[in-house]
């Protein structure tokens, strides 16, 4: 277990840390700390060294990026929840970030850290799959995006180079004919783990189907994109049997919260239900 020992490098802006990063990739990136402290409580993780982010103000706030907006790392759920500008972009990830934890942890957890994370249960991690967010990333020798899609290699594995920092989440501009969607299914309503959760958006153009994103976490080593699904979707109009497809997708397993056979068939109920109910919007709009 780590003790008080263990050092804390805290930086006084980015470039400090940048250079502090590159100097010491061993020590482990630090800002809310509501995942981190768990481990360290529990003795499953003991870091030789910290890089305490918290008080970098250029990792904070949200800000228009192109018309997409960029949430900087250090962005709160309670601040996502709040803004109107994310609210307005991705209602999908405000709802996401209602269901993380109690006030306490949405006060203090970060949306970066989430990401960083890199749990399988990452409530927030879907809906990012679902809106084609994009991580920003930097070092000592420079910035660079890296596409959600195409962040995690394996579990909790990251396309990180070891002397980088995520610095942001960019999310491109809500098109006017997008659906966006979330749900999160756990033992209980609130403060739970997930067992399931769906990250959706639907581009709906003349009654059809013209871009789909259906995205699942808990249900393999890193959350995942349902691309037969998605493929099943496109060119047409909403089609609620799209959902028997899910098991091409996807391959849970068995755990301490749940089995494999539960978890598929939560995946292609709520699946079901979303797209059934996208569906008879459609049709009642078209009367």
């Amino acid at each position: 277990m780590i003790t008080s020992h263990a050092p804390v490098h805290c930086p006084a802006d980015l470039a400090e840390a940048l250079a502090l990063r590159a100097a010491h990739p061993e020590a482990m990136p630090l800002a809310g700390g509501t995942d981190v402290m768990v481990f360290v409580e529990s003795g499953t993780l003991s870091p030789p060294a910290f890089l305490n982010l918290w008080g970098l103000a250029e990792l904070r706030g949200v800000q228009a990026d192109g018309d997409g907006l960029r949430l900087g790392a250090l962005c709160t759920y309670t601040e996502l929840e709040a803004d109107a500008r994310v609210q307005a972009t991705a209602p999908a990830l405000v709802e996401a970030a209602r269901t993380v934890g109690a006030k306490q942890i949405q006060n203090r957890g970060t949306l970066a850290g989430n990401v960083a994370n890199a749990s399988p249960a990452g409530d927030s991690l879907p809906v990012l799959l679902a809106l084609d967010a994009e991580v920003e990333v930097a070092s000592v020798r420079g910035t660079r995006r890296i596409p959600m899609d195409a962040l995690y290699t394996g579990y909790r594995k990251l396309a990180l180079a070891p002397d980088e920092l995520i610095t942001a989440i960019c999310l491109p501009a809500r098109h006017p004919a997008d659906v966006q969607y979330y749900r999160k299914v756990g033992t209980r309503l609130a403060q739970a783990i997930s067992k399931v959760m769906l990250g959706g958006r639907l581009r709906i153009e003349g009654g059809v189907v013209t871009e789909a994103r259906v995205a699942f976490g808990s249900v393999a080593a890193f959350p995942v994109r349902a691309r037969t699904v998605e493929a099943a979707l496109v060119g047409r109009p909403v089609d609620a049997a799209a959902a028997d497809l899910v098991g091409a997708d996807i391959k849970p397993i068995d755990d301490i919260r749940s089995t494999a056979t539960y978890r598929l068939e939560v995946a292609r109920r709520i699946l079901q239900g979303w797209l059934a109910a996208v569906a008879a919007e459609g049709a009642s709009s078209s009367r």
